[in-house]
């Protein structure tokens, strides 16, 4: 039977936390080493709910994707809502572990894993990443469509495609535009979207798309459809596929993907035009 020492150094190996941005907070952040894991449940958002599930379902380790914190505290007490996740973390025995942006770029992270959920084929790194060695570690990902398509219902395809939430799914261009060369990035990626255009893409997803890059994008002579998904949606896809490698790299452990939906908005309501 694994230790949570274990399974880390298999996290690890897969999404190297040198990897992370200088400014993020990704590891360990409750739970022995020498602790034994016979359950681990992957989920994106290390909030009360999860944290709840988690301890129902008997978990010894939660992995998230979003880290608890990513600024210094000076108290865990349960008077506040992080402060609580923690107490009962540790009361119930569960684990926490984060690995935030250093599983965003490489081979079986968040940008890969959604544009196999979108179902790309000839895929590679948006911009890669030439200080690696790792050819396949970069930001971003795009790839093509095996059947080109329209703007509409490639739209309709990515919101089939991604998990079911009660947000909205927001597109920018042309319904009729054709797509077949489709950019992406899990997460907030408008930093990527002039790269996108310059990769020649049909189309660039994305989340937390702000109104004025959308907008000066969209006045380049023919500018790439834009396509904004929700945060959670969008990083969700990388669950699954974490899980298997788990999977394929431990034996004696039991893993779930978490259902719970954290997207933080619960409605939305159509404009009129």
């Amino acid at each position: 039977m694994p230790t949570l020492r274990d399974v880390v150094a298999v996290l690890d190996d897969l999404y190297d936390p040198a990897w992370a941005d200088d400014w993020d907070a990704v590891g360990t952040v409750a739970g022995d080493p020498a602790a034994k894991v016979t359950r681990v449940l992957l989920a994106v958002d290390p909030v009360s709910a999860v944290v709840d599930e988690a301890v129902a379902w008997g978990a010894d380790l939660l992995v998230t994707h979003h880290p608890l914190w990513l600024k210094g505290v000076t108290s865990v007490a349960a008077t506040s809502p992080k402060g609580r996740v923690v107490h009962t973390l540790i009361t119930n025995g569960v684990a926490l572990h984060t690995c935030h942006t250093n599983a965003d770029s490489p081979r079986l992270g968040v940008s890969e894993s959604m544009a196999f959920a979108l179902g790309l084929t000839d895929v590679r790194p948006l911009e890669p990443d030439t200080d690696d060695a790792q050819p396949d570690r970069g930001s971003g990902r795009i790839g093509v469509l095996e059947t080109p398509m329209t703007l509409t219902a490639f739209s309709e395809h990515v919101a089939r495609s991604l998990p079911s939430h009660h947000s909205a799914v927001r597109v920018a261009g042309d319904p009729g535009r054709t797509v077949r060369t489709v950019a992406l990035c899990g997460g907030s990626g408008d930093f990527l979207l002039g790269t996108a255009q310059a990769q020649g893409a049909d189309v660039y997803v994305t989340s937390d798309l702000r109104h004025h890059p959308v907008s000066e994008h969209l006045e380049q002579p023919d500018p790439c459809a834009v396509v904004d998904v929700p945060h959670w949606s969008a990083e969700w896809t990388w669950l699954p596929v974490a899980a298997a490698a788990l999977l394929e790299r431990l034996s004696g452990v039991e893993v779930r993907v978490s259902m719970t939906v954290t997207d933080p908005w619960t409605a939305f309501v159509p404009g009129t035009v």
